[in-house]
Order: C-alpha cells, then sequence, then structure tokens
C-alpha cells in the first residue's frame, strides 16, 4: 500500500518474518519518523526504498486513522509544503489522471 500525505510517502508491505508487523519503506529520510516517531529506522543503501522499519500493524492502523481525522485541507496537492515532494505528487497525480483518462475506462477496477 502506498500511503501519501503532507508531509511524507510511505509504502507498507507485510513483514514476511512476522505477520504481526508491517515494514514500512520509505524513499525519503525523515518520512518514516515523520509518522513513527519510535521507530528504529534502517538503511539499505541501492534498494529502491532506502529507509525502512518494522512497525506492528495495530500502530500502522492507528497512524492512517489519525492521518484521516486530522485532514483538513480541500486540496492534497496544495498541502504539501516541500517543494521536490510536491513536484513528485504533482507527477503522480498526472500519470493517474492519465490513467482515468485513457486506460480506466478500458479496464474496470470493480
Amino acid at each position: 500500500m502506498w500511503i501519501f500525505g503532507s508531509e511524507s510517502f510511505i509504502s507498507v508491505v507485510s513483514d514476511r518474518d512476522n505477520q504481526k508487523n508491517l515494514l514500512v519503506r520509505a524513499r525519503c529520510a525523515g518520512h518514516i519518523e515523520h509518522l513513527f516517531p519510535k521507530a528504529k529506522v534502517f538503511q539499505i543503501e541501492g534498494s529502491d526504498y532506502q529507509f525502512r522499519a518494522l512497525v506492528s500493524r495495530k500502530a500502522v492502523a492507528e497512524m492512517v486513522a489519525k492521518q484521516v481525522g486530522s485532514i483538513e485541507y480541500d486540496n492534497f496537492k496544495n498541502s504539501i509544503r516541500d517543494p521536490a515532494y510536491h513536484s513528485a505528487c504533482r507527477e503522480v497525480w498526472g500519470v493517474m489522471y492519465d490513467l482515468q483518462e485513457t486506460g480506466l475506462r478500458s479496464h474496470s477496477l470493480l
């Protein structure tokens, strides 16, 4: 699962060794810590997600609920302050818009 927030982008996948945990991954330093201040982040140089942390499923679920509950913006992209992250999110928005306009009509997700 990809989770985009105003301050961070993370990818969350199952921990292969412990189903009680999830592996939270990030491409940018500080993104995991922003969402999980107590997480023990480790780095794997050269991996597609360089920053990683094992987090309990419960903690991830609580973080998602907290993030959703704190939404005050009416435009997600405008809530992003970091210029480089804002640019990246605009590109993702464009790719998904193109999918809506060209691919989604022929590939229903339902």
